[in-house]
């Protein structure tokens, strides 16, 4: 059987006919045999696919093609095309819904107008020379930090991303608008909009890091400014860069140490609970609280 894999990826580049490219995506995606998730904006798009290493770099070659794409960082990752339910191929507004589709401007080279890229070595430069001055904002939803976030990072009280411009616009960051500010997220496309977003609500000195997360944790393992796990949207759940990584999350019934989210019981809800292994053989513990920080499991966000 032949060796398979995931692939993270996203691209800002003017899409002209979003419709054409869903299509020509979708039937390149099943004449290779892969499933997963892939949107698609007249900003560009974002995906997340699983299946054979040679059908994946199949279509890395020709999704590369497109005027634009060629210029995307695609990430490679432990899984199979098993950890996606599905191959579904959908057109939104936006490509992460912060409900600002008008904020970021793009051209063939990405976004135009967001914070400045750093190479993971060059954050830990940067902390290096400005100290504790320098404020890592976390650009992923609330539940994903309890697992997995850098060192003394400022977690906004979100949701989802429809929440961050409120959040950012009720003022308690106010005192950071003249700090620098390294933004954070999985891969990095929620930052490309968010440090646009960060921008154009007064904050002066806005990084986000090339690669994100994963190209961070690829880069220095355990041994840098990132701890914990990484919260991921699939089956996995979760990935760890190394085996020395810690487990800062807590159960939500015993408070142990655990970085295992599970499906809430309750039928229809999509939220995640995080427990630890004993606490989750419990029926009673598999429903989620009314204190309880949502965490979405089949969003789709890089």
């Amino acid at each position: 059987m032949e060796l398979q894999k995931i692939i993270l990826y996203y691209g800002f580049a003017p899409v002209a006919d979003p419709e054409t490219m869903k299509l020509w995506q979708k039937t390149l995606c099943e004449s290779l045999g892969l499933k997963g998730r892939i949107l698609i904006s007249k900003h560009g798009i974002n995906g997340t696919l699983g299946g054979d290493m040679s059908a994946l770099k199949k279509y890395v070659r020709e999704t590369k093609q497109f005027p634009g794409f060629g210029k995307i960082d695609f990430k490679w990752s432990e899984g199979t095309g098993n950890d996606f339910p599905r191959l579904s191929v959908k057109n939104r507004k936006e490509l992460v819904a912060f409900t600002t589709p008008d904020e970021i401007t793009v051209d063939k080279s990405g976004v135009t107008n967001g914070g400045k890229h750093l190479k993971p070595a060059e954050v830990n430069k940067l902390v290096e020379e400005r100290g504790d001055e320098v404020v890592f904002f976390d650009g992923r939803n609330a539940f994903e930090a309890k697992i997995g976030k850098f060192k003394n990072a400022i977690v906004p009280e979100v949701d989802t991303t429809h929440d961050f411009v409120k959040e950012l616009e009720s003022g308690k960051y106010d005192h950071l608008k003249d700090k620098p500010i390294v933004t954070y997220c999985t891969g990095g496309i929620r930052c490309e909009i968010l440090s646009a977003v960060m921008k154009n609500r007064g904050f002066k000195e806005i990084y986000q890091i090339q690669g994100g997360i994963v190209r961070y944790g690829e880069a220095f393992k355990d041994k840098g400014l990132w701890e914990g796990s990484l919260y991921v949207f699939d089956d996995r759940m979760s990935i760890d860069f190394s085996d020395e990584a810690k487990t800062i999350g807590e159960c939500e019934a015993c408070a142990g140490p655990t970085k295992n989210f599970v499906n809430c019981a309750n039928l229809g809800c999509k939220d995640l609970v995080l427990l630890c292994e004993d606490c989750a053989a419990k029926p009673e513990n598999l429903i989620c609280k009314p204190t309880h920080t949502r965490g979405r499991s089949k969003e789709m966000i890089g």
